[in-house]
């Protein structure tokens, strides 16, 4: 999430676990096993039920966020395993913090190897990102004027390098709330209510990998995976192609816009993926280096 302070980006992350289905029960003894052996469980404490929210401080060592020491432990992303790990002010964490994520990312695990041992520990986390579109905070703000100087947006953005954005599957401009929408009374979807339709959501996803046991959502689907289950039609083809050309798309965001438009899909009970699905998908690519501050 980019956008200008006070725009609710850390608000919507901490309310994202309240619409996350709930843990089953391999679920919950992975994610009680992995803060067991990092020793985050109390001496009466049972089965973890919620989905684990980290939210690390940007002064956080790789080694705290990926795990290790001499006696190798679980980091941040590890105990963030079936869970959220949200990085607010993204470009002020280190650029070797950042860049030891790409592997655990894509592979949804992590390996620790020392001289006597390897040791293997899972990280299959859902990441959340926020950050300022540049130093002052206002770029692109409709009211308050940005005052940073030539180049220091660009400047700014590049402290988040291109492979790791490209294995974010969403990039959403968060524009600030008015007044009016602030003192609207009108009421507001629950979370309840969106939880339910995500639930729905991951039945239909299991039960489309039930011959898969190592695959439960969409976002594990392998690329030759995705051609089969992510079919699109022509039109589909040719927005899709569009896309990727006037936004420099990699190979690995073609991937992704499929299985968000199979997300998206599957959130409105829709067999196929239609038209208005992918274009959502596409969308959500909008903040893509080569699209956005120039």
């Amino acid at each position: 999430m980019i956008g200008p302070p006070g725009a609710g980006k850390t608000m919507l992350a901490k309310r994202l676990p309240s619409i996350l289905p709930a843990l089953n029960m391999q679920e919950a003894l992975e994610t009680t096993k992995i803060h067991s052996v990092a020793g985050r469980l109390g001496s009466h404490a049972s089965l973890i039920h919620t989905r684990p929210f980290r939210a690390p401080h940007h002064t956080i060592s790789d080694v705290a966020l990926v795990g290790g020491g001499s006696n190798p432990q679980p980091g941040e992303i590890s105990l963030a395993h079936n869970g959220v790990l949200f990085l607010d002010e993204l470009p002020e964490f280190k650029r070797t913090v950042l860049e030891v994520m790409r592997q655990p990312l894509e592979e949804r695990r992590v390996t620790i190897a020392r001289a006597k041992l390897s040791i293997e520990f899972p990280a299959n986390f859902m990441l959340i990102a926020s950050m300022n579109p540049c130093p002052c905070g206002y770029y692109n703000h409709p009211e308050k004027e940005c005052v940073c100087g030539p180049g220091v947006v660009q400047k700014y953005l590049n402290k988040v390098s291109g492979p790791l954005l490209d294995r974010i599957d969403l990039h959403v401009e968060v524009t600030p709330v008015t007044f009016d929408q602030m003192t609207e009374t009108r009421p507001a979807e629950t979370s309840r209510a969106v939880q339910a339709r995500v639930a729905e959501a991951r039945q239909r996803q299991a039960a489309r990998f039930e011959s898969f046991p190592d695959i439960h959502s969409n976002a594990l689907m392998p690329s030759q995976m995705v051609k089969d289950i992510c079919r699109i039609d022509d039109a589909g083809r040719a927005l899709l192609k569009t896309a990727m050309e006037r936004l420099g798309l990699s190979a690995r965001a073609y991937d992704r816009i499929l299985k968000v438009a199979r997300t998206i899909a599957d959130l409105a009970a829709a067999e196929h993926i239609e038209l208005p699905h992918l274009a959502e998908a596409i969308q959500y690519r909008s903040l893509d280096r080569e699209g956005w501050a120039g």
